[in-house]
C-alpha cells in the first residue's frame, strides 16, 4: 500500500505554514537546507527552524511539481511554494523505515 502521496499531503501543510504536520514526518535527524543555511536538526531543531521560516515568509500556495515515487523505499518530490514575499523551491527527500516514510532532507531554496 502506498502511502499515497506523503509528498501531496506534505504540499497542503506547507501551504497552511503548518510545521507541526510537517515535522511529524521528518526522522529522528534531518537535513534541512533553508536558503543558505544548512544543517542536520534533531526534529525539535528543525521543526522550530522551519516555523521561523513560516513567520518570515507566510506561504500562500504550494504545489508539487515533481514527484518519484517509483522506489518503494524512497519518495522524492519538489513543490514549489508562493509566499507573500517570495518564492520558494522545496525537495523533499524521504525514506521508508517500518510502514511509513520520513523525511530526512529537507531543502527550501529560492525560486528565480
Amino acid at each position: 500500500m502506498f502511502q499515497n502521496d506523503v509528498i501531496e499531503g506534505l504540499s497542503a501543510h506547507f501551504k497552511a505554514g503548518n510545521s507541526k504536520e510537517i515535522a511529524a514526518n521528518f526522522a529522528s535527524s534531518v537535513e534541512l537546507i533553508i536558503i543558505d543555511e544548512e544543517d542536520v536538526y534533531s526534529k525539535a531543531q528543525a521543526e522550530q527552524i522551519l516555523r521561523n521560516f513560516f513567520t518570515k515568509y507566510p506561504p500562500v500556495k504550494s504545489s508539487v511539481v515533481h514527484l518519484i515515487n517509483t522506489n518503494p523505499n524512497f519518495r522524492f518530490g519538489i513543490l514549489s511554494l508562493q509566499t507573500k514575499n517570495a518564492k520558494f523551491r522545496v525537495s523533499i527527500t524521504m525514506k521508508k523505515s517500518g510502514s511509513a516514510f520520513f523525511i530526512t532532507e529537507l531543502r527550501v531554496e529560492s525560486d528565480k
